[in-house]
């Protein structure tokens, strides 16, 4: 029997599925700034979604820590013991100073802010089941597998997620990952290895970090890309498979890993993607899920450039726009089965009724 979580309590209805928390963001002493990226993007975007009058600081869902015990559904308890050691999280994080501080301090700096995102991404799966969509403003973690973190990636968040859903919500037996982050995802590619209930499409530039060759055997839909591909290309490569991946199996959730790090002028990506390249991607992705009455998960995952935050938020005002995410629709549950079989049922009740 699954244990007892927090992360699975329904927040008010009044509420839209994108999660967040103060908490998400990595401050202290500069440290941050030894790291190719903005430490605080998640809050920016945020700050900007208020600004638009998109959502308010009561709108949307406070993410919670994801507890040892929540972790402990994915991760190894010798996983978890390691991160007790400031060295190893220092090469997980790459901010190689991260070394010589106390534990204590990396604990709280560095590791609460990833498992307050991680608890987020689990909330978001479930959030997603129940209005259709939910985006994480947070999560992403595609490096870090069961047993082993990197890259920046401490916890499992999106293997965390569809396990939990597996175990807990009745209907979901089926997930497809689609992982647009410039880096190849290994991670939950590693943990999915050989489990037939979840289905990967990855799109990466094949020839930077991780280059996990083991992992790639878990991708059923693989798109390899070379260095400074462009936007007309991308979103060609993006639409085919996204369809493709989706005609091939129906999925009860799809976890979207919407990296912005193929933006042009990313250090670690090395593609050259537009701002407007990565706004049309994510409608791409939640037009193909939403046509389909199927839920979507979105997280953030890698890109850190300063312009960053923006972009995202300028993605999430466009998918607003389009009516691809809707608090209303989200509140009625649109896209989810379980709603629009009771909404067929009373209409069915009610030809009857008038046929009489």
């Amino acid at each position: 029997r699954p244990h007892r979580t927090e992360l699975y309590e329904d927040p008010p209805s009044a509420c839209w599925p994108i999660v967040y928390s103060p908490d998400y963001n990595i401050t202290f002493v500069g440290l941050e700034k030894l790291h190719p990226f903005d430490a605080g993007k998640w809050g920016k975007v945020i700050n900007f979604l208020k600004e638009e009058k998109l959502i308010a600081d009561d709108l949307i869902v406070q993410a919670r820590e994801a507890t040892d015990e929540d972790l402990l559904v994915v991760h190894t308890r010798r996983y978890l013991n390691k991160l007790k050691w400031s060295f190893v999280v220092a090469t997980i994080t790459e901010i190689p100073p991260v070394a010589f501080l106390p534990n204590f301090v990396v604990q709280r700096k560095v590791l609460k802010p990833l498992r307050t995102q991680t608890g987020g991404t689990i909330m978001a799966g479930k959030l997603a089941v129940d209005r259709g969509w939910a985006i994480n403003v947070g999560g992403g973690f595609h490096h870090c597998s069961s047993d082993k973190g990197g890259g920046f990636c401490a916890y499992a968040d999106i293997t965390l997620a569809i396990k939990f859903l597996f175990e807990r919500v009745q209907g979901v037996s089926k997930a497809t990952i689609i992982d647009l982050d410039a880096h190849q995802g290994n991670g939950h590619e590693r943990d999915f290895m050989d489990d037939h209930r979840v289905y990967i499409m990855d799109a990466y530039n094949r020839y930077i970090y991780p280059g996990d060759g083991f992992a790639k055997r878990a991708i059923k839909r693989k798109v390899e890309l070379e260095w400074g591909t462009e936007d007309t290309e991308y979103l060609q490569k993006v639409h085919t498979h996204v369809e493709g991946a989706l005609n091939e199996l129906k999925p009860d959730i799809i976890v979207y890993n919407a990296g912005t790090d193929i933006l042009d002028g990313d250090p670690l990506g090395g593609l050259a993607i537009s701002p407007q390249g990565i706004v049309k991607r994510d409608e791409v992705v939640f037009k193909a899920a939403r046509s389909r009455r199927i839920p979507i998960l979105m997280v953030t995952s890698g890109g850190y450039q300063k312009r960053t935050a923006r972009i995202i938020a300028d993605s999430i005002l466009n998918l607003h726009n389009l009516g691809l995410i809707d608090k209303e629709l989200a509140a009625s549950g649109a896209g989810n089965p379980k709603v629009e079989q009771m909404i067929r049922d009373a209409a069915k009740g009610l030809t009857n009724l008038s046929l009489q």
